[in-house]
């Protein structure tokens, strides 16, 4: 599945905002918020959806709700935690499953420490949130989790992607589509992504 980069002007100029360096911790979060709800907008485009009548104070109505009810939003602890504050404001009804994992600093590899997922998550569809997408190896563990699971039906979300985090994904996970607001360069030898905006977790919580 290829990467969709939502080039809305919005989104972007946000994004040129949270890549500043002299943007502070509280301002990166309500950006981070702001950018997410646009991000998962697009992300639910194709949400499954059922007819259903309603009445206006006027005549009756056809509509549609969702099919599956509202989506579980997934984060990747802890960086992911500033997109599902803003995803909530669009989807407050939504269930929220936390996924903890850290990146070994030698070996680059993904480390669970922490899993609290909804009991149907397999009967519902799902968002998992990670703002970089870098070497793809969180992003790969996650999904590996969430469909030994049951889940079928996965979106990924992240704020900034590198082609090798997106070539990671697609190879392990080809069904499963990704959005992001930015595909950069390359990544470095610390796998960190360039131009990037640097740790999101450390930006988002004042850790730097």
């Amino acid at each position: 599945m290829e990467f969709t980069r939502v080039d809305h002007p919005i989104v972007q100029e946000k994004l040129r905002l949270l890549r500043d360096v002299a943007t502070p911790p509280k301002e990166f979060r309500a950006l981070l918020a702001q950018v997410s709800v646009l991000l998962a907008f697009e992300a639910l485009r194709d949400l499954p959806v059922e007819e259903v009548g309603v009445e206006t104070p006027i005549a009756h109505a056809s509509g549609v709700r969702l099919a599956h009810g509202q989506p579980v939003l997934v984060p990747i602890l802890r960086a992911g935690l500033g997109m599902s504050d803003g995803i909530l404001k669009l989807l407050p009804e939504a269930a929220v499953g936390h996924i903890g994992l850290y990146r070994d600093h030698e070996t680059h590899q993904p480390v669970e420490y922490y899993r609290n997922l909804p009991a149907d998550i397999a009967q519902r569809d799902v968002l998992l949130l990670d703002p970089m997408l870098a070497t793809g190896g969180s992003a790969v563990a996650a999904l590996d989790m969430l469909k030994s699971l049951g889940v079928a039906s996965l979106r990924l979300i992240c704020l900034v992607a590198a082609p090798e985090g997106v070539a990671a994904v697609a190879a392990r996970h080809p069904d499963v589509p990704m959005f992001g607001a930015a595909l950069d360069s390359h990544l470095n030898e610390h796998a960190y992504i360039v131009p990037g905006l640097g740790d999101a977790g450390d930006r988002l919580f004042g850790t730097l």
